[in-house]
């Protein structure tokens, strides 16, 4: 019998996640099972996707061998209190949310239960996602397996120790947020200098874009790759001067390390 996929919670992130499980295959749309409040995004959900849809989270409790629970933190301890008592024996809950960590979600359970943790992050909805994960004690390595390649479908996945969570949140799961406003920066100078506001967008974004796959396919340390860019009294060095000088990189470092602290409080 095909193990069944149920997901509590019908948002961005989940909508992402469905459809890079059903277009990498890994489970038909018939044994995925979203449950929702809103009946139009679980209509979207269903015309997009095929799954099963319901608004009756205890219907995906009694079914679901994983549980992904893709609501916000503040709603965790109430989700989890409506369903404690009827999830399958066996069945793998994954949260998604920042600062949850897995002996709290085992102490709202009541019970031992097979916790995997996961950070996701919003370009999961382009393919293109960074999640870090780490699990109990209770769950096996074939049941972290199957929890890598979900989230695998949909970009790629990192096992981290779970007092790396945090940190994971400030390096991916909020920072694309970052990384917008940099884009926006950039273009924002560009449409100052002349070039219309969606071109400047375009040549920004790409920009951002190719130099992140820069990274990953070369292997090559950020260093080296600005060190290439930067000719001796050129127009990059004269820029770089001015991001050191104006403290791009201590603004960064700083402004991370306060959304790790903000994720420990959670």
């Amino acid at each position: 019998m095909s193990k069944v996929l149920g997901f509590i919670g019908c948002g961005n992130m989940c909508q992402a996640m469905m459809g890079g499980i059903v277009n990498a295959k890994l489970f038909s749309p018939e044994n995925i099972i979203v449950a929702d409040l809103s009946e139009e995004k679980l209509k979207e959900a269903s015309e997009k996707y095929g799954v099963k849809t319901t608004t009756d989270n205890n219907e995906i409790a009694k079914n679901a061998d994983i549980l992904i629970l893709s609501i916000k933190p503040n709603l965790y301890s109430i989700v989890i209190e409506g369903i404690k008592d009827i999830v399958k024996e066996d069945a793998i809950v994954v949260t998604i949310a920042a600062g949850k960590d897995m002996i709290g979600t085992e102490k709202m359970f009541s019970k031992k239960v097979k916790v995997v943790r996961v950070m996701p992050n919003t370009p999961a909805l382009v393919g293109e996602g960074m999640s870090g994960i780490c699990a109990n004690e209770s769950v096996t390595k074939e049941e972290l397996h199957q929890v890598i390649n979900i989230f695998e479908s949909f970009g790629k996945a990192e096992i981290v120790s779970e007092k790396m969570m945090d940190v994971v949140t400030a390096v991916s799961g909020s920072a694309p947020a970052y990384i917008y406003m940099f884009i926006e920066a950039m273009a924002d100078a560009a449409v100052l200098d002349g070039m219309p506001r969606e071109k400047a967008y375009k040549f920004a974004a790409q920009t951002v874009l190719g130099s992140a796959k820069m990274v990953i396919d070369t292997g090559m340390h950020p260093g080296a790759l600005k060190d290439m860019v930067c000719s001796p009294g050129g127009t990059t060095i004269e820029a770089v001067a001015v991001l050191e000088k104006e403290g791009l990189r201590n603004t960064v470092i700083s402004a991370m390390r306060e959304c790790r602290k903000k994720a420990n409080q959670l």
